[in-house]
């Protein structure tokens, strides 16, 4: 704990923690080429870099994967593909916990509403963003400044090449850049292993090593209907990378708040982190009573729960980071050193006005806090109808405005995507969709209390379950010819409907976007423009030789395979596929420790001395699941699937000390596919 501390101190300090970790989710227009060149004498040239961006891949259910063939085999986790795998099973077809092999292209089973996203170009927009505010501009019209310019890049970017463009905010606003992508919408699945094996050792394993997974899953990106000719893509390496070995993680991590000032992380320390783990605690109770109704109804909730419980995990890890004493009182050193480096410099000591923007932003959080969440975010209408509805009311309101003046969702540049998911063909359960909606109003009622303003405007008098049921029963969203007639008839179709989820989704957008934009306005735009100058405090002091917090967006990370000293024992980087069979019969072969069948049929073919997982010293987080893990000459060696227990508080700060990501070792799976799953074709297919 105490490197850890250590090396959050240092974060803003000239000389940067990267120089004695292999801390870093570095973007690809600024390497760490100097920090690599010293420690391990590699320097990484353009064609290297652009070869690695452009075998990465983002799935737009969250995760990342990578290009593993010329075909369009696209590698990733079983949990990152969950999405889809329950979006396809039935009663009858279980893909999610049975797994799959398509032998041929034909067999290879389409999924849902999946997009994958390949980067192909980065531009520096900063001055064009930034120069959009003028000096007379208020915090929150600088915002819309910004947005508004963001929106106009976004907009040309798009019509210039048919790409997908974001403009991403890079650290807290002193960077933006417009990222432009090549969007897959025709995935199919592949393969997928059994749910049990996958996810060998269940929640108690989870963020635990050593690890035994085979957490793994393969999808084909087509265009016109035929498989992807990818010109880039990675090779594999059977051997992996070996003790000590320079290793890089090319993935998309979600967010990070790394540059966060002290007043943001006591916020999050004493209200938001609490909020977020009580919330999940109650929808995984809720999501187990609803699954012991039956099998059905287990299957149905399996992914959900999954993600719950994954996700609850990482926030009590986070929050207990937080709560360290010596975490925070090195943070406020760090920031009081800083500060008073800005304050000493008479061209530097207005940025030190940048905290105090921040901090008053902080009292706003506060107060909105819980209204952002339970409304726009949709805590307390936890629903996927629901979402569906509010699309299309606001669909209705916002395509009636310029482009530039439309909520980010609704622009032009992202309607492909939004259209995608709001027509997805995906089934969905009307029970579990009744059970989530009246949970989730009764969490609304259960926070405001049952007589508030907020809780009647939602349930007008009735209670959460009989609401719930009634509505479900009667909306029509749940066909997709039905959403596609309402999207095309605009606002008169809206204001013409007596669908009882559009009616909800009407009643509540009024307060939900007043709450975003209070929010917006007195929250995100001082944060903006605190962050701004903090940000250039930043450079000022060491230029961009600090990476930005995390964004999910394509990221890449370097480190070391290395083992770990806890609880004075020494933990081996390598697990092998032997040591799952020991680690079964060591839990006695129950629940969640059950090898599948298929690996104890073949269980005498195997090499067990195969490595299975793998530690090493990259820095990820929570979005780098499906990332690949890469050695010096750009081959595929390993799959990111986890992090350790030490590394959940790597939001915050990161030290290599014990904090290690865990990967599937490449030889395993081609071992698996070869001799377990006799999937040759496909093992043979990929890295060429």
């Amino acid at each position: 704990m105490k490197l850890f501390l250590v090396t959050v101190a240092l974060t803003f300090m000239v000389s940067s923690a990267s120089s004695f970790a292999d801390e870093g989710m570095w973007v690809y227009n600024n390497l760490p080429k100097k920090q690599l060149k010293e420690k391990y004498a590699f320097e990484p040239t353009a064609e290297w870099a652009e070869h690695l961006m452009k075998s990465s891949v983002r799935f737009n259910s969250g995760g990342s994967g990578s290009i593993i063939s010329s075909s369009g085999l696209v590698l990733t986790n079983h949990h990152v593909g969950a999405d889809t795998l329950n979006k396809i099973s039935t009663s009858e077809k279980n893909y999610y916990r049975d797994g799959f092999y398509a032998k041929t292209h034909a067999e290879e089973v389409p999924a849902k509403d999946l997009e994958i996203n390949q980067l192909v170009a980065i531009t520096d927009v900063t001055d064009r963003v930034i120069g959009a505010v003028k000096p007379e501009m208020t915090a929150d019209q600088a915002l819309a400044a910004k947005k508004a310019m963001s929106a106009q890049i976004e907009k040309e970017g798009f019509e210039a090449t048919k790409l997908r463009s974001d403009v991403v905010t890079l650290y807290q606003g002193g960077q933006y850049h417009l990222y432009q992508y090549e969007k897959y919408t025709d995935v199919r699945l592949v393969f997928a292993p059994e749910f049990a094996m996958a996810f060998f050792g269940g929640d108690p394993d989870n963020f635990e090593y050593p690890r035994y997974d085979l957490d793994m899953c393969v999808f084909r990106i087509y265009r016109d209907g035929k498989p992807v000719n990818a010109n880039q893509f990675l090779k594999w390496k059977d051997a992996g990378a070996t003790d000590g070995e320079l290793v890089f993680v090319s993935g998309h991590p979600g967010s990070t708040k790394r540059l966060f000032t002290v007043a943001a992380l006591e916020l999050l320390r004493d209200l938001k982190v609490p909020y977020i783990v009580k919330y999940l605690k109650m929808r995984e109770v809720e999501l187990q009573q609803f699954s012991v109704r039956g099998a059905e109804q287990a299957r149905v909730a399996k992914g959900e729960l999954f993600s719950i419980q994954n996700s609850r995990k990482v926030y009590a890890g986070r929050l207990k980071g937080l709560q360290e004493p010596e975490f925070m009182r090195a943070k406020q050193q760090s920031e009081y050193e800083l500060r008073a480096a800005v304050e000493a410099k008479e061209e530097l000591k207005e940025l030190s006005s940048g905290w105090d923007l921040v901090t008053q932003a902080q009292r706003a959080a506060e107060k909105l806090y819980v209204d952002r969440s339970l409304f726009e975010a949709g805590q307390g209408f936890n629903s996927t109808l629901f979402s569906i509805a509010r699309t299309l009311v606001r669909m209705a309101d916002e395509d009636a405005k310029p482009n530039n003046e439309r909520l980010p969702e609704f622009r032009d540049s992202s309607r492909a995507s939004l259209l995608q998911t709001l027509y997805s063909e995906a089934p969905i359960s009307g029970e579990f969709e009744q059970a989530k909606l009246a949970d989730g109003l009764s969490y609304l009622s259960q926070v405001y209390g049952e007589n508030s303003e907020r809780a009647q405007l939602a349930l007008r008098g009735r209670d959460p379950q009989g609401l719930a049921a009634e509505i479900i029963d009667k909306t029509t969203l749940k066909s997709v010819a039905v959403r596609r007639l309402i999207a095309r008839g605009g606002k008169a179709a809206i204001e013409g409907s007596y669908d009882p989820m559009i009616q909800l989704a009407k009643r509540v957008d009024e307060a939900s976007r007043q709450i975003r934009k209070a929010a917006e306005d007195s929250i995100d735009a001082l944060e903006t423009a605190g962050y701004a100058k903090v940000a250039k405090a930043v450079f000022q002091t060491q230029g961009t030789a600090q990476y930005p917090d995390a964004t999910f967006t394509l990221r890449l990370s370097y480190g070391q395979v290395k083992g770990y000293e806890q609880n004075g024992k020494q933990i081996s980087p390598f697990t092998t596929m032997g040591g799952a069979f020991d680690h079964e019969k060591a839990h006695g072969a129950e629940a969640p420790y059950q090898i599948p069948k298929t690996w104890h049929d073949a269980k005498g073919n195997l090499d067990l001395s195969t490595p299975l997982n793998f530690v090493a010293t990259t820095d990820i987080i929570g979005g780098n699941s499906g990332s690949p893990v890469l050695n010096r000459e750009g081959e595929l060696v390993g799959l990111i699937f986890d992090g350790n227990q030490q590394s959940l508080t790597s939001d915050y700060g990161y030290t290599d000390t014990q904090n290690r990501a865990v990967s599937v070792h490449a030889g395993a799976m081609r071992e698996a596919l070869r001799k377990i799953y006799s999937a040759s074709a496909l093992a043979d297919e990929i890295g060429k």
